[in-house]
């Protein structure tokens, strides 16, 4: 599974904060490892470096081996809150669509 993070030029794209997203991505999304093929992550700021309400977004992109690919989003006042949030809804998205294919 690849993990590719991308940032808008208003969130810097630390290292430190790439490798933590991407392990908080590995470590929940573990146990579908064998059906994803890649995951990429978008993160921007919705009114540029100003202060806002929800204004961090965080598109998460899952490809499945035979499948379309899957795309959620989140938004929240932080990076780290937007990432959980957006990480909750893509688990919850492939065990749906995992769940279905195994129950056929």
């Amino acid at each position: 599974m690849t993990i590719q993070i991308n940032t808008d030029k208003t969130i810097s794209g630390e290292q430190r904060s790439g490798d933590f997203f991407s392990s908080q991505i590995t470590e929940a999304l573990e146990r579908f490892e064998s059906h994803i093929t890649r995951i990429e992550v978008h993160l921007k700021d919705e009114n540029g470096k100003k202060d806002g309400f929800n204004d961090i977004s965080c598109l998460i992109e899952a490809r499945l081996e035979g499948r379309q690919p899957i795309a959620i989003s989140n938004q929240a006042n932080t990076i780290d809150l937007a990432v959980a949030g957006a990480i909750d809804k893509i688990k919850n998205a492939i065990e749906t669509i995992i769940g279905k294919s195994q129950k056929h």
